[in-house]
């Protein structure tokens, strides 16, 4: 009986791990996510804020960038991971709308 709980626990535990990783880049820029939630970490770059608009540049491990339009400007060079919207328009292309 033990056994069984250990085991049951265990495979609770990868469930969840599995339903919270983060995607790549390269995997949201498709067709399938537009307008879906996604989580993405990666290294900040290219901080910006002109006006009403700001936003920032995400690359993950394998030099994937996408943009992220969001009021909050993390340090460049931190690592984070960002939850937002798949979104894409032609002068962007694919950009993340990020949760605030």
């Amino acid at each position: 009986m033990k056994k069984m709980l250990v085991i049951l626990a265990l495979l609770g535990i990868i469930m969840l791990m599995l339903g919270c990783s983060s995607l790549t880049i390269k995997e949201v820029k498709n067709e399938n996510y537009l307008g879906k939630k996604v989580t993405i970490s990666g290294k900040v770059d290219n901080t910006m804020k002109i006006g009403k608009i700001s936003g920032y540049t995400l690359t993950d491990k394998e030099g994937e960038s996408i943009p992220v339009k969001s009021t909050a400007l993390p340090s460049e060079g931190s690592e984070i991971s960002v939850k937002g919207t798949v979104i894409k328009d032609s002068l962007f292309g694919y950009y993340l709308q990020a949760e605030e």
